[in-house]
């Protein structure tokens, strides 16, 4: 019986712990008891601890720089700036190499580094930082993302210019449409900075080897891609790193671009010893890029009805000083700018620039995010004037399998929106709000919690929704890859798969699907993944929801490879011609015919013997877009996901309960149910994060919150019950039928959040995150 392709199982019997089952995740247990090794708690004996010293200002020319008091400190082994790189003096994530190792004469951003120190203790080692001496002119920062595009060459942060990437979208004739229009919405719309805020800060060790190479353990979402720019930086060819993949304690984008792998391998190199580089969260917070402020315009026009007849939009986003994944955060901006609806003239431009604000780069959601939140304020507010419901008007313009994006491209597989908003709608709301004399409310559950500013006087309740469509894996022409290593041997008496790929396990249960995937198609119980490292070939980021698509793809590739040469094996052994593996399977450790009869075991095909394969997997190739019409098929999947937000709104103090949110996706195949869940629920709490309460403040350039007492992320109290309906209608381009799932959450739970805040207040609320004082006092206007 086959019931997925290269799926293989006796009647009634599923494969234990493969495709479709939520096994027990092998990190589990480890991080719960608190005893995962993370990779701040790596250690080597005689090693030394490096510490970076960070620009104070958001702007500023280096006129001196004295290291003597520093070096001249007792138990320091090495001070370095930019003239003791080894190699190329500037880096980038994106073939874009802008980014100083260390700062060349110049800074462009608070926390930007300038030297670095290698001490036995990393006290002496902040002390030896405190006497280095720098004479700095500070100059006026660039801080308007807005006055950029404007006038880039008056306000140049960068050599090249101002603007990283200018995006247009042209379809159709925007002029007349706009005159055929019976309904006419417009709105400017701001998504203030947010931070990954992963848990566990940057960290890593370099170990120099014996052959003037490098071994590195390091946090990171892509092992490849970091030494593709370490490499070239030290002055070594990328043979002679060794990277292995240290434990992550989360990533969401921030572990994409480097942080300390340089300058610990800079340190170690000089010094020859072992060199440990551990941030902590003051300096996490200038240490990686956050997700791109924005700054949109949109205007909406429409038949009476409120179907759309065109879209005119502008979006900036603010990249920071270096370029990082700005270009590509644009792409996605501009082609998802409109998001999952049907509109025969559109009229986009979007801009990355260069700024002296905080870097920026990859966040979860990457560019579709903040495109969201203004597409879906838009749609509610095209839906209040036509004088139809939320739904109603979202319905009236959805896509479908086979409708055009406003790129040009075809749906080409199952997009379901409307039965999305069908089952969203069908799904019970929550019981009433407590009574305004909070009799019998546990305050908990009201606005404020337990610190009674309100016992249910001025509470409001809101309902909203949000839809958001986002792109999953690499866009416009890039070559996606993946490669595994998958080898077939019998162990301690069994049959055991061992699993190699350069794929990150940040915290997402990727081991866990790898070796789900192996069950299932060598139909053997013990598989061991390996630990990821740069042993074997390129993986690609753990980013894009793209690992279960494509390294997912390539564990299969090679699991059917080695099934293959198995069958061929026992073939050959039970004395069958060559076309006898067609009639064979392995199920259970065993080979069995199509049937069902046992033929043999794996140990007895096998032997002392193993079998091995290792494959690339690809997926299907895109363009990129035309730099004057943006038209072209840039993504290789899209994803949907729906979200209602019920909310209390305490509208005298301005303070929000989330007290409930529900979720529809369609997630192509399940391939394991409680960590898709666990995605949506996450993606579903940075969602609401980013509504109400997360954002880097920054003024003149200067970040006013870098720390957790400041900077606040949702908690177990702040997360409200979720109830979900997840749909499975497979992608025939995808392995399994799968669809990319971690992003899309994040997407529409911020529209549902705030729509629902409006719903309560009667309030335009075009800022996000929304605070106290925009629902109190209607500040959201006003900087910030």
């Amino acid at each position: 019986m086959q019931d997925a392709p290269g799926r293989v199982t006796a009647p009634g019997t599923p494969v234990a712990g493969g495709v479709g089952d939520s096994p027990r995740r092998p990190d589990g247990t480890l991080k719960v008891t608190g005893e995962f090794a993370y990779s701040s708690d790596l250690w080597m004996d005689g090693m030394l601890w490096g510490a970076t010293l960070r620009s104070p200002h958001p702007r500023a020319r280096i006129l001196s720089l004295d290291i003597g008091p520093a070096l001249a400190t007792p138990g320091v082994h090495a001070v370095l700036t930019h003239e003791d790189v080894p190699g190329r003096k500037v880096y980038g994530i994106d073939h874009t190499e802008d980014q100083p190792v260390l700062a060349i004469g110049e800074v462009r951003h608070q926390g930007e580094p300038v030297a670095l120190v290698a001490a036995d203790h990393p006290e002496i080692a902040r002390r030896a930082l405190e006497r280095i001496a720098i004479g700095w002119e500070v100059l006026e920062p660039v801080t308007d993302p807005r006055a950029v595009v404007a006038d880039p060459e008056r306000h140049r942060v960068q050599e090249r210019g101002g603007i990283t990437r200018h995006q247009p979208i042209r379809v159709g004739d925007v002029a007349a449409a706009r005159g055929a229009a019976a309904v006419v919405v417009s709105g400017e719309y701001e998504v203030g900075i947010q931070d990954q805020a992963f848990l566990g800060p940057e960290s890593g060790l370099a170990v120099p080897a014996e052959d003037g190479g490098l071994e590195l353990y390091v946090s990171t979402q892509w092992l490849h891609n970091d030494i593709r720019q370490i490499a070239p930086c030290l002055g070594l060819p990328e043979d002679r790193i060794r990277m292995t993949l240290a434990g992550v304690g989360g990533a969401f984008g921030g572990r994409e671009d480097l942080s300390m792998q340089i300058h610990a391998g800079m340190l170690a190199l000089r010094t020859g010893r072992p060199v440990k580089m551990s941030y902590d969260r003051y300096e996490s917070f200038f240490g990686h890029v956050h997700r791109h402020p924005a700054w949109m315009r949109y205007e909406y026009g429409a038949a009476e009805d409120g179907r759309l007849l065109y879209a005119d939009v502008e979006i900036i986003l603010d990249g920071g000083a270096y370029t990082s994944s700005t270009g590509n955060v644009v792409g996605n901006a501009a082609s998802l700018g409109v998001g999952p609806y049907e509109i025969p003239n559109i009229r986009i431009d979007a801009y990355g620039v260069y700024t002296n604000n905080p870097p920026c780069g990859a966040m979860r959601g990457f560019g579709a995010v903040q495109a969201c939140f203004a597409y879906e304020s838009m749609m509610d507010r095209l839906a209040a004037a036509c004088g139809i419901g939320p739904l109603e008007v979202r319905r009236r313009n959805a896509v479908r399998q086979g409708s055009r994006l406003a790129t040009g491209q075809v749906i080409d597989s199952p997009a379901p929106m409307v039965e999305m908003l069908d089952r969203l709608e069908a799904m019970p709301l929550p019981a009433a709000p407590a009574r305004p004399d909070g009799g019998g409310a546990d305050l908990r559950d009201l606005p404020g919690g337990v610190s009674q500013t309100t016992h249910g006087e001025g509470v409001v309740r809101g309902v909203g929704y949000g839809i958001g469509i986002k792109n999953i894996c690499f866009s416009e022409g890039f070559d996606d890859l993946s490669t595994a290593r998958v080898r077939l041997e019998v162990i301690g008496g069994e049959p055991t798969a061992l699993v190699h790929t350069a794929a990150a396990e940040v915290g997402q249960g990727l081991v866990t699907v790898q070796a789900q995937i192996a069950r299932t198609e060598l139909g053997v119980q013990r598989v061991t993944v390996l630990p990821a490292d740069n042993r074997v070939g390129d993986a690609g980021s753990s980013s894009a929801s793209r690992q279960s698509y494509m390294t997912g793809g390539a564990v299969k590739a090679a699991c059917e490879a080695v099934r293959a040469r198995l069958l061929e094996l026992a073939a050959r052994r039970l004395g069958l011609d060559g076309a006898g593996t067609a009639d064979l399977a392995v199920h259970d450790g065993k080979i069995v015919s199509r049937e069902g009869g046992v033929l043999a075991s794996i140990e007895e095909v096998l032997g002392t013997g193993a079998v091995e394969e290792t494959r690339e997997y690809h997926h299907r190739p895109t363009t990129t877009l035309d730099p004057v019409t943006g038209q072209g098929d840039s993504h290789t999947q899209l994803a949907l996901c729906v979200h209602r937000a019920v909310v209390d709104v305490d509208v005298e103090l301005g303070l929000v309960k989330v007290v409930e949110m529900a979720a529809v996706q369609d997630v192509g195949r399940i391939l394991n149910r409680q960590a898709l869940e666990g995605q949506i629920h996450g993606g579903s709490a940075q969602g609401l994060g980013l509504a109400v309460m997360e954002e880097i403040v920054v003024a003149g350039g200067e970040v006013r919150n870098p720390s957790f007492t400041d900077y606040l992320i949702p908690t177990i109290l702040d997360m409200p019950p979720m109830r979900l309906d997840i749909l499975e209608y497979p992608d025939p381009n995808a392995p399994y039928g799968l669809r990319g799932a971690g992003e899309p959450p994040t997407l529409s739970s911020t529209p549902a959040i705030v729509a629902a805040v409006r719903d309560a207040t009667g309030k335009a609320l075009t800022r996000v995150p929304v605070r106290p004082e925009h629902i109190a006092f209607g500040e959201e206007g006003r900087g910030t």
